[in-house]
């Protein structure tokens, strides 16, 4: 057999027919076992994506079907688990950010040359058999040819390559996920200090296989049976189809019976991110006052990457789809005095804390810290267990004597005028904001605060990569209040009253606090900040109670302001918050459609005005950027409902973390690359997010519409293939219309049954 002449001869390999036309087709089907693979973001930047994103080019329903065959199989060949075992300790090892205390030598290298150095001391690959370890010193040095020799060696014919590489992405899907991460969206990984390629990934699953299943070839027989059940197991569309009829209906006819008024001489402007967690918010707080409210894009259409020249964190704050463009700096401290000095107290905290972990992990010093510091250690984990509070108030009392707190300025030297000018410019156009403008204008950002939550960043800001929005808000209130961006905007028909002033803010979203930054704002402000202040918190207050009546919590109003911020800082609460959980629509248009209706944080809400788009180049950036991100964002959720174990991440309770870089599910699962159980279950037997597709409402024409759909490869993916549903209100005519997936359009009927209602969507 092939395959133990391969092992016990050593010349035999040099023999194999590994030549430049067999490497050319090995590399195209090394790229096409890729596209099924969605990527997945490291804990520090979690993004929402679908997880069936490799798939969106088909129907949905045919999607689901593929999907199933390829990633929910509830058990896998026991070789193959044997394969995957060994494969993530590996991947463990390479991929770790920080948290091993004992690093993988060679990882400068590569992966595969790292892999290829060490594999030969591996008792589990090679057990006391030198024929295995003199297999792996013959394998050649660069991947594609060791893949081809893995397929010489477990005979895989021509035609089922891509197949069988594919099932070696598949059945450990979280690896291969953050490798497709890496590879793709990361920036590259030229600059990067371990740098992987895709072809490597697969060199080392394959040469793993090779040695401890030499019959992996009956994978692929496993696999066609996995098709065939897939093909006869009922698909949830039926149960998402259903979702969605009990949402759609009575949104659409709720939005048809709007009579939209302006708000005329606001007191102030609040723009908030399109987040559905903003649309409680934002009307909480026009129910306190005279606000008109907003929505646009978190990151607020600059594309950044901020650099913190205190901690020396640098990261980029705008959407994935998106490439930084300009570097801003943030100092703490109006003066290079105050800079120096809150850098001073930074570097004392992150030296204690260094000094804290060494003690920790080293293999000699945990036994002295225990009988040093555990009684301490104990009291200390009782007050954080039973008065969170009162331990979120020492800790940051004692954080503020290290390190005094100090107002944040943003440097715009990397952000010519030019560049101002068309942000501005652009930004103001997008949310239809061009007159009318309040004395205040608040930008306001948003981000979370909790504690012991691995998952953190995923209820951070989507738009600016899983970070907190309050830099990029400084950052276009620092443009729209230039005088010489003002005068522009003169010249393009924009006049800004000189008594109007934009303020950054950010929403914190776990506790509903909003937070000012006011520092060099006109002391004429002073009366109006004031004011606003005190109306923000009283929409904290309604926000709250309301967010405390969704996480099961029966509270006195006056109490849940402090409920939430307890709630946040609690490090055994599992369920901070619920995020996006719930949503449904992405609604585009004026807020005149939907102030007075309650959407329950259902909806993303996008401002827009289709009567200064004639040409729909604001319309289509809309539709082409945000919200395809709040695609991604629905379909996490809806498939993490679904299917927690293989499209989410399992729960919270039983996690670890691995390598700061994602979760496992005990201590050598794969990595989970989706929502916990407790983002999307309220119970383990209750759901509490609809699992529905995203439907997006437009108020514009559809003379507006067509053309871009027409012009736009995205859209017709995600709208002819059942991925997102499109309705529109024609202002023209005053009517409803849904799309088909042949483009075509319907008149929607707010008396017509469900079943038409359905039909549409398939």
């Amino acid at each position: 057999m092939i395959i133990r002449a391969i092992i016990t001869n050593d010349n035999l390999s040099k023999l194999l027919p590994i030549n430049r036309p067999f490497i050319m087709q090995l590399k195209e089907a090394i790229n096409e076992s890729w596209k099924n693979i969605a990527p997945f973001w490291p804990l520090k930047n979690l993004i929402a994506v679908n997880p069936l994103q490799g798939l969106e080019d088909m129907a949905i329903e045919d999607a689901l079907i593929q999907g199933a065959a390829l990633f929910q199989q509830e058990s896998l060949p026991q070789p193959m688990e044997s394969v995957n075992r060994e494969s993530i300790k590996w991947f463990q090892a390479f991929f770790d950010d920080g948290q091993a205390t004992i690093r993988m030598p060679g990882r400068d290298r590569g992966l595969y040359a790292a892999w290829l150095n060490l594999a030969r001391f591996d008792d589990r690959l090679c057990g006391d058999d030198e024929k295995k370890a003199r297999w792996i010193t013959s394998l050649p040095d660069t991947p594609e040819k060791a893949i081809g020799e893995c397929f010489l060696f477990l005979g895989i014919p021509a035609d089922e390559q891509t197949t069988f590489l594919t099932l070696m992405l598949t059945t450990l899907p979280g690896w291969a996920a953050h490798v497709k991460y890496r590879t793709e969206w990361s920036g590259g990984e030229s600059g990067h200090a371990y740098p992987v390629t895709q072809a490597e990934y697969l060199a080392v699953r394959l040469a793993i296989t090779c040695l401890l299943w030499p019959e992996a070839r009956d994978l692929l027989s496993w696999h066609h049976k996995a098709v065939e059940q897939a093909d006869r197991t009922a698909s949830p569309i039926n149960t998402i189809t259903r979702a969605e009829e009990e949402f759609r209906l009575p949104l659409l006819h709720e939005l048809e019976k709007q009579k939209p008024e302006p708000l005329e001489n606001a007191d102030a402007q609040m723009v908030f991110c399109i987040d559905v967690r903003s649309e409680p918010f934002r009307r909480a707080l026009e129910s306190v006052g005279n606000y008109d409210t907003l929505g646009f894009a978190g990151f607020f259409g600059v594309p950044t990457r901020i650099e913190d020249e205190v901690t020396g964190e640098s990261y980029a704050s705008c959407p994935v789809l998106l490439e930084p463009k300009h570097t801003v700096r943030q100092k703490h401290g109006c003066t290079e005095s105050a800079c120096s000095h809150s850098r001073a107290g930074h570097e004392r905290l992150t030296s204690f804390k260094r000094f804290y972990q060494s003690l920790k992990y080293t293999f000699s010093t945990p036994f002295a810290l225990v009988e040093t510091m555990g009684i301490a250690n104990g009291v200390w984990m009782g007050i954080r267990s039973f008065t969170p509070a009162l331990a979120e108030k020492i800790t940051q009392s004692v954080r503020n004597a290290i390190r005094r707190p100090e107002p944040v300025v943003s440097s715009m030297e990397d952000i010519s005028l030019e560049d101002q000018c068309v942000y501005g410019e652009g930004a103001l156009r997008l949310m239809g904001l061009t007159s009318n403008f309040a004395p205040l204008v608040v930008l306001c950002g948003h981000g979370s605060v909790t504690r012991n939550n691995a998952y953190a960043s995923a209820l951070d800001c989507g738009a600016c990569g899983g970070r907190h929005g309050g830099a990029n808000a400084r950052v276009l209130a620092s443009i729209l209040n230039n005088p010489a961006v003002r005068t522009y905007l003169e010249t393009r028909d924009i006049s800004i009253p000189e008594k109007t002033v934009f303020v950054p803010a950010e929403h914190n979203t776990t506790t509903d606090a909003v937070e000012l930054f006011t520092e060099g704002l006109p002391g004429f402000t002073a009366s109006a900040v004031a004011d606003l202040r005190k109306d923000l918190e009283k929409a904290r207050s309604i926000n709250s109670h309301w967010r405390a009546g969704q996480l099961g919590e029966s509270l006195q109003p006056d109490n849940s302001a402090a409920h939430t911020a307890t709630r946040s800082v609690d490090w055994a609460q599992v369920r901070p918050e619920w995020g996006l959980a719930r949503n449904g629509a992405f609604i585009i248009g004026k807020r005149d459609l939907t102030r007075k209706m309650k959407l329950d944080g259902r909806c993303f809400l996008h401002s827009y005005d289709w009567s200064q788009d004639s040409e729909g180049k604001a319309l289509t950036t809309i539709l082409t950027a945000p919200m395809v991100v709040a695609q991604w964002i629905n379909s996490q959720y809806l498939f993490s409902t679904l299917d927690n174990v293989a499209f989410g991440g399992g729960s919270k309770i039983t996690k670890n973390i691995t390598g700061k870089l994602g979760i496992m599910q005990g201590n050598a699962s794969d990595l989970m690359h989706g929502l916990p159980l407790q983002s999307v279950w309220s119970s383990d037997q209750q759901p509490y997010h609809e699992p529905l597709r995203l439907m997006t409402v437009v108020h514009a024409p559809r003379s507006i519409i067509d053309p871009i759909i027409r012009s736009q490869q995205v859209l017709q993916k995600l709208f002819g293939n059942g991925w997102v549903t499109l309705a529109c209100i024609d202002p023209t005519d005053q009517n409803t219309y849904l799309l088909n997936r042949d483009f075509q359009w319907d008149r929607f009927h707010s008396t017509e049954d469900k079943d038409n209602m359905v039909a549409r969507s398939v």
